[in-house]
Parts: structure tokens; C-alpha cells; sequence
């Protein structure tokens, strides 16, 4: 995999499978989301030699929590709102909020504690357009990049059962 650093000024693409993501630079691998197990809760996030574990928390699953992969410290914590917004709070206190728009939720929209945006994942276009990202270091950024995949996985999943139902 090659540093977010390297990808910053382009933005870069994803592509999806049955598992989990993986972020593109052109056809440079940067970083993967995968779920380890078919019926596991988790997902493990990783990019250049850091990797972190995601996965559902709370009583109704509506909280997230991303880990160290290595030491099981708590590196964020995520609150699922009303409106498809929640918040992504930093063991350092750093808050950013994840805001989903549109038909079917197809722009997810991360933005500051202050509302400037710092990128907008487009799920149709399958791309990463990347906003202020001076104001975040490499690792958070690419983090952030793959928890919000993360959040977009729970929404397919969510209307994948909801259209079961349904039929």
C-alpha cells in the first residue's frame, strides 16, 4: 500500500466486494476495509502499516467504535443521530461529523467540528473528493476515509434487510 500523502492532491476511487473496500489511487492500492468473517460484526481497516478494528457497539448497535488492531485502545467513538448525521469523537477529543444526502444516500459528507468540509465520499461515482485536509494528519485522514466505507456497508446492509422484509 502507498501513503495517503501520495494521494491527497488527486483524491482517489474505491471499489467494493462481497468483504469490504479497498481505496485507489489509479491502480495503486492505498488502503482496505475488510470483514475477517463472513457473520462478524468487525471490519479491520488498514493502510500503510497501522490497522484498526471497527465494529457495532451499544444496545441497539446505533454506536461505533474503532480500535487499535495492536493494543485494543479505543481510538474513536461514533454516535448515529437523527437526519443521517452522527458524530466520530477522537480519544483526543477531535470531533468530526458524518452527514449522508441524497437518493438512496449516495454523497457521504465529512466535515470539521466547525461544518468545513474535509472530503465527500460518492458512493454512485465510487470516489473520494478530498476538502481541507491540510487541518488532518495522514493517518486520521485515511481513517476517517475508511469509516465512513464503514458507515456506507451498515446503510447497504440496512436496506439490503429492510427490501427483504419488504418482499
Amino acid at each position: 500500500m502507498i501513503p495517503l500523502s501520495t494521494v491527497v492532491l488527486g483524491g482517489f476511487t474505491f471499489t467494493s466486494n462481497s468483504r469490504g473496500f479497498e481505496l485507489k489511487q489509479g491502480d495503486r492500492l492505498v488502503a482496505t476495509l475488510n470483514r475477517p468473517r463472513i457473520w462478524s460484526s468487525e471490519f479491520i481497516a488498514a493502510m500503510a502499516g497501522e490497522d484498526w478494528i471497527i465494529h457495532r457497539s451499544g444496545f441497539w448497535g446505533n454506536k461505533g467504535e474503532v480500535l487499535d488492531a495492536a493494543s485494543q485502545r479505543q481510538i474513536a467513538v461514533f454516535k448515529f443521530g437523527w437526519g443521517g448525521q452522527g458524530d466520530l469523537v477522537f480519544a483526543d477529543g477531535q470531533k468530526f461529523f458524518v452527514v449522508t444526502r441524497g437518493c438512496w444516500h449516495p454523497v457521504w459528507t465529512v466535515t470539521t467540528e466547525l461544518g468545513e468540509p474535509v472530503f465527500q465520499l460518492h458512493t454512485r461515482e465510487k470516489s473520494v473528493e478530498l476538502h481541507n485536509v491540510t487541518q488532518v494528519s495522514e493517518s486520521r485522514l485515511s481513517l476517517l476515509v475508511l469509516f465512513t466505507l464503514y458507515r456506507v456497508r451498515q446503510a447497504e446492509e440496512a436496506s439490503d434487510v429492510a427490501a427483504a422484509v419488504a418482499s
